[in-house]
């Protein structure tokens, strides 16, 4: 093949004749396999790699991620959510507010800095099923019953105002809220 393509070269030379175009064809030709070539390798990486272990890959690279400073509070199976917080926490935009349970367990929840008392309730349910989601145990929380139940209280004030912001009860970055249980009506 290499002597008929030289030769269609070479004849190809003196002129516009078929020896030209025929050089063109074989170049066309020869994109075209590499072009086949490269979508079979693909389909072959593709094939090649199960889902189960791409997302250990992915899975690996995270947690080396996670382990830069400004990351290592993070746990290992995080959430792109958690990290946008964590920076956002780092440049001022975010703040953490403490929650602490009855049973003396306390919550870090991160919410933006102009956050509403409803916001810190999103983001302390989303807190909750990440934590289940991590450990097992109970999955499913009625949070319309947990709401209906507990306060919030920050310095004894009940934050019952789901539209007021945080920032008006005087809650700033690491401050420290608790739920507690709300008396019955009689």
């Amino acid at each position: 093949m290499m002597e008929e393509q030289s030769q269609d070269t070479v004849g190809g030379a003196g002129g516009a004749g078929a020896g030209g175009e025929s050089v063109k064809d074989e170049e066309v030709e020869k994109e075209n396999l590499t072009e086949m070539a490269a979508a079979g390798a693909d389909e072959e990486d593709e094939e090649a790699l199960p889902h189960s272990e791409i997302l250990d890959i992915f899975e690996e690279g995270l947690a080396r991620l996670v382990q830069d400073p400004l990351l290592c509070d993070l746990p290992i199976q995080v959430t792109l959510e958690e990290v946008n917080s964590q920076i956002a926490l780092e440049y001022g935009q975010a703040m953490t507010v403490r929650v602490l349970k009855a049973d003396g367990e306390i919550m870090p929840i991160v919410v933006v800095q102009n956050a509403t008392v409803l916001d810190l309730k999103k983001a302390i349910c989303r807190f909750m099923e990440l934590k289940q989601q991590r450990e097992g145990g109970v999955k499913h929380v009625s949070w319309r019953y947990v709401w209906r139940t507990y306060h919030i209280v920050f310095q004894g004030e009940k934050l019952e105002d789901d539209k007021m912001r945080l920032k008006d009860y005087g809650i700033r970055n690491r401050d420290e809220v608790t739920f507690m249980k709300r008396l019955r009506k009689k």
